[in-house]
């Protein structure tokens, strides 16, 4: 809450101080200046006496399904095999570490967090990291995931082979009832585990009833420099790409890789026979309503939506994966290049010329009468997969100092919602930056009114309040009751670090700390849209541990037509002037 009183202001933070989670945070950083390998069991004590919100259950002998699910899901599916875990920031750093040629070793990934991550199809793993903030999703998660292997471990003792064998194989059957009851879990939290362990579930159990879990993590080097050489390393991949960024104008947009690209090409408007003649083949009910609704001129806005989702269903077959080239092709023709990282963390980007945008190809909800105004323009969209936490603050800067004029700062992504469900945009004005401690204001470019005609299943809450957070095991039922107490709702991880660097952007020192910070004079447009994934107070399932699948996708796209199409206006200015 801000008060102003004369030429003096007030204001009321959510001091989410918890001596619990700052222990962890410390234990976490005092094990990791070790040169040893770090025995991640050290942490279990620590972690379970935080009390997390994704993790309730981390004392009990019960098996906490939804904990165990949110971190397998944000780690890769090799963990069984793995007992090491290292961290570095790039290729040179495990070089320096004896770790040659990682980049060699397989590459692998988790289904729910972009990390380039790379096994050596034995016992070890390496995780390229882009700031503590990765260090500090990454601890939590392995943790909490051997104390629930470790548990089930312990559980499945009690469960003779035959009938697990029978419970995994038949999902009605009594077997699996009995399975059930012998582990404490309902039967919809053991179809949610084989889900996450498929294709061989029966395999998966048996591996855990093997053997307990004992991993151990080693972190080669956890200097802020090498942080800012891996973020230059990544700008210069950009560079070596698209070296015109450094002299045109530039949007910086951080939303994700295929939603604009979408949106630009229309591409999935132009294949959409073949594609409705795979969901006819395919006979998804669901989808065939959705399709049949949409058809019928109920929901005639999300036919593009729907057209996108199946498109990705439809390159995963093999008889569909043959779009995927004439997509890229379309991207191409359309001025968009892709820019794998490579040597360093994972975040691609995509460099998109403006005046190659082909107007007629533009999805409809971005066309206008007058389209001609990009043909004159020289600007340049930089779109990155959005970061994780910290790494936001190193990646503007840097493109920041590398690009040419900044036009506008747009950032879309999701959030945790105190007061909404899931699919709703949260539309900030303030922001409190748990890693600077600063409470931000701001002018968001961004209304109600900008993306409420474009979204169909959910809510637009603008004028909300944000916070910043360290992590996602790192908040606890009492830091949301005081988020919420002090009208905090919208909890996401990149923002601060975003407004951190934006103040650099145009004022002349390093941004302060435990300040209000007044961005109301920024020289460039800026807007921020989060789109909430998760509902921690709603007591359902924990943070993550779903997916918003086709649903999902409502919100994402409408926030990413919001942006272009502030994009698309603020040219048209510029360029008419």
């Amino acid at each position: 809450m801000f008060a102003c009183s004369g030429a003096s202001m007030e204001r009321t933070v959510p001091t989410t101080a918890s001596e619990e989670i700052e222990l962890y945070i410390r234990t976490i950083y005092s094990l990791l200046r070790s040169t040893a390998e770090v025995q991640i069991r050290t942490l279990e004590e620590t972690h379970a006496g935080t009390n997390s919100s994704l993790h309730p259950e981390a004392r009990s002998l019960k098996l906490d399904t939804s904990a165990f699910i949110y971190s397998a899901l944000r780690l890769p599916d090799c963990l069984p095999q793995v007992h090491s875990i290292i961290l570095g920031q790039s290729a040179s750093v495990f070089a320096q570490h004896g770790y040659e040629n990682i980049e060699a070793w397989q590459e692998v990934s988790a289904r729910a967090r972009r990390r380039r991550c790379f096994f050596n199809r034995k016992d070890t793993l390496a995780c390229f990291i882009a700031s503590g903030s990765d260090i500090e999703d990454i601890l939590p998660a392995v943790t909490a995931y051997q104390i629930e292997w470790n548990k089930l471990h312990l559980l499945l003792q009690r469960v003779p082979a035959a009938l697990l064998e029978s419970a995994c194989q038949n999902a009605d059957s009594q077997a699996r009832q009995s399975v059930c009851e012998l582990l404490g879990v309902s039967s919809d939290d053991f179809e949610r585990l084989r889900m996450v362990f498929a294709p061989d579930f029966t395999a998966a159990l048996r591996e855990i009833a093997s053997r307990r879990c004992h991993f151990g993590l080693r972190l080669l080097d956890g200097s802020l420099i090498e942080y800012w050489r891996a973020t230059r390393a990544w700008m210069e991949n950009i560079l070596r790409a698209c070296p015109h960024l450094t002299e045109r104008p530039v949007y910086f947009v951080s939303s994700n890789t295929h939603a604009i690209p979408n949106l630009i090409t229309g591409f999935a408007f132009r294949v959409q026979e073949e594609l409705i003649a795979y969901l006819e083949k395919e006979g998804d009910p669901a989808l065939l309503e959705e399709w049949e609704r949409i058809r019928s001129g109920q929901f005639a806005d999300g036919r593009g939506n729907f057209l996108y989702y199946l498109l990705k269903k439809y390159q995963a077959t093999p008889q569909g994966r043959k779009l995927i080239e004439a997509q890229l092709a379309a991207e191409r023709d359309c001025g968009i290049t892709r820019i794998r990282s490579t040597h360093s963390f994972d975040v691609d980007a995509q460099v998109i010329d403006l005046a190659r945008v082909k107007p007629q190809w533009l999805d409809p909800r971005l066309a206008t009468d007058d389209s001609l105004y990009l043909l004159a323009s020289n600007a340049l969209i930089l779109n990155i997969d959005y970061p994780l936490g910290l790494a936001a603050y190193n990646i503007l800067s840097k493109v920041a100092e590398a690009a040419g004029d900044v036009l506008g700062v747009y950032i879309m992504g999701k959030a945790a919602s105190l007061n909404g469900v899931r699919g709703d945009v949260m539309i900030p004005n303030v922001v409190q930056d748990e890693h600077s401690r600063n409470s931000y204001l701001f002018q968001n470019a961004f209304s109600a009114a900008d993306v409420t005609p474009f979204l169909q299943y959910g809510t637009v809450l603008d004028n909300q309040k944000a916070v910043t957070v360290r992590g996602t095991f790192l908040q606890n039922a009492r830091i949301m009751d005081i988020f919420y107490r002090e009208g905090y709702t919208d909890l996401e991880m990149e923002a601060g670090p975003y407004l951190s660097a934006v103040y650099e952007m145009y004022r002349p020192k390093r941004h302060p700390v435990n300040e209000i910070v007044n961005l109301y004079g920024v020289p460039f447009d800026m807007g921020i849209l989060h789109y909430a994934s998760d509902t921690p107070m709603s007591k359902g399932k924990n943070l993550g541990a779903g997916t918003l699948s086709y649903l999902g996708m409502d919100s994402t796209y409408a926030t990413s037509i919001a942006i272009l199409r502030r994009v698309f206006q603020q040219e048209r200015r510029r360029v008419s002037a």
